[in-house]
């Protein structure tokens, strides 16, 4: 197996591992206010986010960047608090970007996933950067892990969306009611980790 298809696979495995759950649920908290029928929505928010770690991976893991671990380990479940609350006030009314034209509320919800996705790039670049070692050559596993990751951020959101269909298609349940349920369990999960976090916790 070539060492491209090595790190995409790295890249795959680490967004998608359930024991590093943090990425997990800044990616539901994404997409937790949309269905299947705001694909387009959620494509430009999707790309807004790999634009944001994109930036931070690539510079952190080139040397570029310095950054504290810790601070990152903190932020990282903040914003994911943040994105989670954001969601309780989302308006649910039909978006102008059904006809090609998004209203300001949806681009303030990409700008937040791109800002983020800048503080979630520092946490994939500290991974990164371990399994490279003193690799002198770091641009083609550097593509290859960015692309494993979008690969598996596609499939966490195509699950995503998917279940949120059969839930409110299927079970009848409303779309307000399932972003508050899904957006709540995801605040709980990411006021966990904050708690947990050794800076909080003075360790």
């Amino acid at each position: 197996m070539s060492d491209f298809l090595i790190y995409l696979g790295l890249g795959f495995d680490h967004i998608t591992d359930p024991g590093g759950y943090d990425h997990i649920l800044f990616v539901i908290a994404l997409c937790a206010v949309y269905t299947l029928r705001q694909w387009r929505q959620v494509l430009i928010l999707v790309t807004a986010f790999t634009i944001g770690h994109s930036i931070t991976l690539a510079l952190a893991t080139l040397n570029i960047l310095e950054y504290r671990t810790d601070i990152v380990e903190l932020l990282i479940p903040i914003t994911i608090l943040i994105t989670a609350v954001v969601n309780f006030f989302h308006d649910e009314t039909p978006s102008r970007f059904a006809i090609g034209k998004p209203t300001q509320r949806s681009w303030s919800r990409y700008g937040l996933a791109a800002v983020f996705g800048l503080i979630h790039g520092l946490g994939f670049s500290n991974y990164l950067r371990s399994l490279l070692g003193r690799e002198s050559n770091i641009a083609q596993p550097l593509l290859a892990f960015n692309i494993g990751l979008e690969l598996g951020q596609l499939l966490i959101v195509g699950l995503v969306l998917t279940i949120s269909g059969v839930a409110i298609d299927r079970l009848g349940i409303s779309k307000r009611t399932w972003t508050l349920i899904v957006s709540g369990i995801v605040a709980g999960m990411a006021i966990s980790l904050i708690l947990g976090n050794k800076l909080v916790a003075g360790e």
